[in-house]
Protein backbone atom coordinates (compact mmCIF):
# COMPACT_ATOMS: atom_id res chain seq x y z
CA UNK A 1 0.00 0.00 0.00
CA UNK A 2 1.44 3.40 -0.92
CA UNK A 3 0.69 5.51 2.01
CA UNK A 4 0.16 9.65 1.63
CA UNK A 5 -1.84 9.91 4.44
CA UNK A 6 -0.42 11.14 8.71
CA UNK A 7 2.49 9.79 10.12
CA UNK A 8 2.30 6.65 11.51
CA UNK A 9 4.39 6.22 14.64
CA UNK A 10 5.20 3.16 16.90
CA UNK A 11 6.41 3.29 20.38
CA UNK A 12 8.06 0.51 21.52
CA UNK A 13 8.38 0.04 25.30
CA UNK A 14 11.24 -1.59 27.69
CA UNK A 15 10.74 -4.26 29.75
CA UNK A 16 13.38 -7.27 29.39
CA UNK A 17 12.56 -10.30 28.34
CA UNK A 18 8.45 -9.06 27.87
CA UNK A 19 9.56 -7.18 24.77
CA UNK A 20 9.16 -10.47 22.97
CA UNK A 21 5.67 -9.53 23.04
CA UNK A 22 6.89 -6.76 20.85
CA UNK A 23 7.10 -9.48 17.49
CA UNK A 24 3.64 -10.43 18.25
CA UNK A 25 2.55 -7.01 17.86
CA UNK A 26 4.75 -6.42 14.09
CA UNK A 27 3.53 -9.56 13.26
CA UNK A 28 0.00 -8.56 13.47
CA UNK A 29 0.49 -5.26 12.83
CA UNK A 30 2.21 -6.19 9.24
CA UNK A 31 -0.33 -8.56 8.76
CA UNK A 32 -3.51 -6.14 8.83
CA UNK A 33 -1.21 -3.98 6.70
CA UNK A 34 -0.98 -0.99 9.27
CA UNK A 35 1.37 1.02 7.72
CA UNK A 36 4.68 2.31 9.92
CA UNK A 37 6.57 5.25 9.19
CA UNK A 38 8.38 5.38 12.09
CA UNK A 39 9.69 3.27 14.82
CA UNK A 40 11.18 4.41 18.02
CA UNK A 41 12.43 1.78 20.76
CA UNK A 42 13.22 2.20 24.39
CA UNK A 43 15.32 -0.65 25.67
CA UNK A 44 14.29 -4.06 24.56
CA UNK A 45 11.89 -2.31 22.24
CA UNK A 46 14.65 -0.75 20.52
CA UNK A 47 16.29 -4.11 20.17
CA UNK A 48 13.12 -5.72 18.41
CA UNK A 49 12.17 -2.67 16.79
CA UNK A 50 16.02 -2.04 15.40
CA UNK A 51 15.69 -5.60 14.10
CA UNK A 52 12.14 -4.75 12.60
CA UNK A 53 13.58 -1.63 11.16
CA UNK A 54 16.55 -3.19 9.76
CA UNK A 55 14.31 -5.99 7.94
CA UNK A 56 13.84 -9.13 9.68
CA UNK A 57 10.79 -10.45 9.30
CA UNK A 58 8.94 -11.50 12.43
CA UNK A 59 9.31 -15.25 11.73
CA UNK A 60 13.06 -14.56 11.15
CA UNK A 61 12.73 -12.62 15.09
CA UNK A 62 11.13 -15.58 16.27
CA UNK A 63 13.55 -18.22 14.73
CA UNK A 64 16.73 -16.12 16.19
CA UNK A 65 15.30 -15.83 19.71
CA UNK A 66 15.03 -20.03 19.53
CA UNK A 67 18.64 -20.48 18.39
CA UNK A 68 20.05 -17.86 20.73
CA UNK A 69 17.98 -19.16 23.58
CA UNK A 70 19.21 -22.90 22.89
CA UNK A 71 23.01 -21.54 22.49
CA UNK A 72 25.87 -22.51 24.57
CA UNK A 73 26.51 -18.44 24.42
CA UNK A 74 23.31 -18.48 26.56
CA UNK A 75 23.13 -21.30 28.98
CA UNK A 76 26.39 -20.26 30.57
CA UNK A 77 25.62 -16.48 30.97
CA UNK A 78 24.73 -14.70 34.00
CA UNK A 79 21.26 -13.70 32.24
CA UNK A 80 20.11 -17.02 32.65
CA UNK A 81 21.50 -17.48 36.25
CA UNK A 82 19.36 -14.66 37.21
CA UNK A 83 16.38 -15.93 35.36
CA UNK A 84 17.26 -19.60 37.44
CA UNK A 85 15.79 -17.83 40.98
CA UNK A 86 12.88 -16.97 38.77
CA UNK A 87 12.09 -20.59 37.54
CA UNK A 88 8.96 -21.86 39.59
CA UNK A 89 9.74 -24.96 38.08
CA UNK A 90 13.72 -26.11 39.39
CA UNK A 91 14.22 -27.97 42.32
CA UNK A 92 14.82 -26.69 45.61
CA UNK A 93 18.79 -27.52 45.35
CA UNK A 94 18.30 -25.99 41.95
CA UNK A 95 17.15 -22.80 43.35
CA UNK A 96 19.80 -22.73 46.15
CA UNK A 97 22.24 -22.90 43.64
CA UNK A 98 21.04 -19.85 41.71
CA UNK A 99 20.29 -17.98 44.81
CA UNK A 100 23.58 -18.26 45.63
CA UNK A 101 25.04 -17.15 42.45
CA UNK A 102 22.05 -14.51 42.00
CA UNK A 103 23.76 -13.40 45.37
CA UNK A 104 27.62 -13.01 44.06
CA UNK A 105 26.04 -11.31 41.16
CA UNK A 106 24.75 -8.87 43.55
CA UNK A 107 27.88 -8.68 45.53
CA UNK A 108 29.90 -7.98 42.14
CA UNK A 109 27.62 -4.73 41.91
CA UNK A 110 29.27 -2.79 44.73
CA UNK A 111 32.35 -2.77 43.10
CA UNK A 112 31.14 -2.86 39.17
CA UNK A 113 28.94 -0.52 37.24
CA UNK A 114 27.03 -3.34 36.17
CA UNK A 115 26.44 -7.24 36.99
CA UNK A 116 26.45 -8.20 33.78
CA UNK A 117 29.29 -8.70 31.76
CA UNK A 118 29.13 -5.67 28.56
CA UNK A 119 31.02 -8.16 26.22
CA UNK A 120 28.37 -11.36 27.02
CA UNK A 121 25.51 -8.63 26.78
CA UNK A 122 26.74 -6.77 23.18
CA UNK A 123 27.27 -10.31 21.67
CA UNK A 124 23.54 -10.41 21.88
CA UNK A 125 22.66 -7.69 20.81
CA UNK A 126 24.82 -8.02 17.71
CA UNK A 127 23.48 -11.61 17.08
CA UNK A 128 19.68 -9.75 16.67
CA UNK A 129 20.94 -6.36 14.97
CA UNK A 130 22.87 -6.05 11.89
CA UNK A 131 26.20 -3.80 11.77
CA UNK A 132 24.80 -0.82 9.63
CA UNK A 133 23.67 2.99 10.58
CA UNK A 134 20.43 3.53 12.07
CA UNK A 135 19.75 6.14 8.80
CA UNK A 136 20.09 3.34 7.25
CA UNK A 137 17.81 1.33 8.22
CA UNK A 138 14.47 0.21 5.88
CA UNK A 139 11.75 1.80 8.34
CA UNK A 140 12.76 5.28 9.74
CA UNK A 141 14.30 4.39 13.23
CA UNK A 142 15.40 6.21 16.42
CA UNK A 143 16.49 4.93 19.70
CA UNK A 144 15.49 6.38 23.59
CA UNK A 145 18.84 6.43 25.55
CA UNK A 146 18.85 8.68 29.18
CA UNK A 147 22.68 10.66 29.80
CA UNK A 148 23.24 9.68 33.26
CA UNK A 149 25.68 13.42 33.53
CA UNK A 150 23.12 16.09 31.90
CA UNK A 151 20.08 13.94 33.74
CA UNK A 152 18.65 14.16 29.94
CA UNK A 153 16.86 11.98 27.46
CA UNK A 154 19.11 11.52 23.83
CA UNK A 155 17.53 10.41 21.14
CA UNK A 156 19.91 8.80 18.39
CA UNK A 157 18.75 9.16 14.51
CA UNK A 158 22.50 8.24 13.49
CA UNK A 159 25.53 6.56 13.86
CA UNK A 160 26.18 2.95 14.44
CA UNK A 161 22.92 0.81 14.98
CA UNK A 162 24.40 -1.77 17.63
CA UNK A 163 25.90 1.37 19.91
CA UNK A 164 22.60 3.40 20.16
CA UNK A 165 20.33 -0.29 20.62
CA UNK A 166 23.17 -1.23 23.41
CA UNK A 167 22.71 2.45 24.89
CA UNK A 168 19.43 2.41 25.35
CA UNK A 169 19.61 -1.27 26.67
CA UNK A 170 22.04 -0.58 29.38
CA UNK A 171 19.71 -1.48 32.27
CA UNK A 172 21.14 0.75 35.90
CA UNK A 173 22.82 -1.49 37.97
CA UNK A 174 22.49 -4.77 35.10
CA UNK A 175 24.90 -3.11 32.45
CA UNK A 176 27.47 -1.01 32.21
CA UNK A 177 26.39 2.25 31.39
CA UNK A 178 28.25 3.55 27.59
CA UNK A 179 30.36 6.28 27.06
CA UNK A 180 29.86 8.59 24.38
CA UNK A 181 31.72 12.14 24.27
CA UNK A 182 30.91 13.86 27.48
CA UNK A 183 27.93 11.90 27.71
CA UNK A 184 26.92 8.53 29.85
CA UNK A 185 24.62 6.78 28.71
CA UNK A 186 22.11 4.13 30.38
CA UNK A 187 18.68 2.42 29.74
CA UNK A 188 16.41 5.21 28.03
CA UNK A 189 13.19 3.35 29.93
CA UNK A 190 14.83 5.80 33.12
CA UNK A 191 12.97 8.58 31.45
CA UNK A 192 10.42 7.28 29.47
CA UNK A 193 9.55 3.66 29.65
CA UNK A 194 7.54 3.47 26.50
CA UNK A 195 8.83 6.46 24.09
CA UNK A 196 5.66 8.20 23.05
CA UNK A 197 6.39 12.01 23.42
CA UNK A 198 9.81 10.74 21.32
CA UNK A 199 8.10 9.08 18.75
CA UNK A 200 5.56 12.54 18.41
CA UNK A 201 8.21 14.84 18.64
CA UNK A 202 10.18 12.32 15.83
CA UNK A 203 7.24 13.48 13.25
CA UNK A 204 4.89 11.01 13.90
CA UNK A 205 1.30 12.24 13.76
CA UNK A 206 -0.42 9.53 15.11
CA UNK A 207 1.14 7.25 17.86
CA UNK A 208 0.62 3.27 18.59
CA UNK A 209 2.65 2.50 22.23
CA UNK A 210 3.19 -0.83 23.35
CA UNK A 211 3.36 -1.16 27.15
CA UNK A 212 4.63 -4.25 28.51
CA UNK A 213 5.26 -3.29 32.14
CA UNK A 214 4.19 -5.21 34.74
CA UNK A 215 0.98 -4.13 36.78
CA UNK A 216 0.96 -1.99 39.85
CA UNK A 217 0.48 -5.15 42.38
CA UNK A 218 2.85 -7.08 43.42
CA UNK A 219 2.32 -10.05 46.18
CA UNK A 220 6.39 -10.55 46.51
CA UNK A 221 8.00 -10.29 50.10
CA UNK A 222 9.86 -6.56 50.71
CA UNK A 223 12.11 -8.10 53.55
CA UNK A 224 15.53 -5.60 52.59
CA UNK A 225 16.29 -2.23 52.02
CA UNK A 226 17.48 -2.96 48.52
CA UNK A 227 13.64 -4.88 47.93
CA UNK A 228 12.01 -1.45 49.00
CA UNK A 229 14.14 0.81 47.21
CA UNK A 230 13.52 -1.48 43.97
CA UNK A 231 9.71 -1.67 44.62
CA UNK A 232 9.58 2.10 45.07
CA UNK A 233 11.14 2.99 41.91
CA UNK A 234 8.90 0.46 39.95
CA UNK A 235 5.67 2.05 41.41
CA UNK A 236 7.72 5.45 40.35
CA UNK A 237 7.98 4.36 37.17
CA UNK A 238 4.39 2.71 36.73
CA UNK A 239 2.73 6.06 37.14
CA UNK A 240 5.16 8.36 34.95
CA UNK A 241 4.28 5.75 32.32
CA UNK A 242 0.92 5.80 32.57
CA UNK A 243 1.11 9.34 31.88
CA UNK A 244 2.98 9.16 28.73
CA UNK A 245 0.25 6.95 27.84
CA UNK A 246 -2.23 8.99 27.83
CA UNK A 247 -0.74 11.23 24.56
CA UNK A 248 -0.66 8.09 22.48
CA UNK A 249 -3.57 7.48 19.94
CA UNK A 250 -3.83 3.73 20.84
CA UNK A 251 -2.31 1.41 23.03
CA UNK A 252 -1.51 -2.03 23.00
CA UNK A 253 -1.16 -3.91 26.40
CA UNK A 254 -0.14 -7.70 26.11
CA UNK A 255 -0.41 -9.26 29.36
CA UNK A 256 2.62 -9.80 30.73
CA UNK A 257 2.01 -11.46 33.70
CA UNK A 258 4.43 -10.14 36.65
CA UNK A 259 7.08 -11.67 34.48
CA UNK A 260 10.86 -10.76 35.85
CA UNK A 261 12.90 -8.84 32.65
CA UNK A 262 15.47 -11.98 32.90
CA UNK A 263 12.48 -14.57 31.68
CA UNK A 264 13.67 -15.24 28.30
CA UNK A 265 12.38 -18.43 28.79
CA UNK A 266 9.20 -17.70 28.44
CA UNK A 267 9.79 -15.87 25.03
CA UNK A 268 6.91 -18.08 22.93
CA UNK A 269 3.91 -17.23 25.58
CA UNK A 270 5.00 -13.64 25.36
CA UNK A 271 4.95 -13.78 21.37
CA UNK A 272 1.46 -15.13 21.08
CA UNK A 273 0.35 -12.53 23.95
CA UNK A 274 1.75 -9.91 21.69
CA UNK A 275 -0.45 -11.35 18.79
CA UNK A 276 -3.39 -11.36 20.65
CA UNK A 277 -3.28 -7.83 22.21
CA UNK A 278 -2.51 -6.86 18.39
CA UNK A 279 -5.73 -8.25 17.22
CA UNK A 280 -8.00 -7.34 19.99
CA UNK A 281 -6.39 -3.25 19.24
CA UNK A 282 -7.22 -3.49 15.33
CA UNK A 283 -10.58 -1.83 15.18
CA UNK A 284 -9.28 1.01 17.30
CA UNK A 285 -5.68 1.40 14.85
CA UNK A 286 -7.71 1.68 11.63
CA UNK A 287 -10.27 4.30 13.65
CA UNK A 288 -7.32 6.16 14.50
CA UNK A 289 -5.94 6.53 10.65
CA UNK A 290 -7.88 8.76 8.75
CA UNK A 291 -8.04 6.71 5.79
CA UNK A 292 -9.25 3.59 7.12
CA UNK A 293 -11.77 5.92 9.20
CA UNK A 294 -12.94 6.91 5.93
CA UNK A 295 -13.42 3.50 4.60
CA UNK A 296 -15.12 2.31 7.56
CA UNK A 297 -17.54 4.85 7.56
CA UNK A 298 -18.21 4.51 3.92
CA UNK A 299 -18.80 0.85 4.44
CA UNK A 300 -21.36 1.57 7.59
CA UNK A 301 -23.44 3.90 5.02
CA UNK A 302 -23.55 1.32 2.82
CA UNK A 303 -25.36 -0.83 4.87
Amino acid sequence: MKWKGKRIGLALGGGGARGFAHIGVIRVLKQEKIPIDIIVGTSSGALLGGAYASGTTPEEMERKIDEYLNSKEYQSSAIRTIEKTHDGDQSLTQKIQGFLQNKFLLLQAMFKPGILSAEEFQSMIDFFIPDILIQDTIIPFRTVTTDLISGEQIVFSEGPLREAVMASSAVPGAIEPREKGEMLLSDGGIISLVPVNATRREGADIVIAVNITRGIFSDEKLETAQEICDRAADITSYYLTDYELTKADVIIRPEVGNLHWSDFSHAGNLIAEGEKAARKSISDIRMAIPLFRKLFAKRENRT
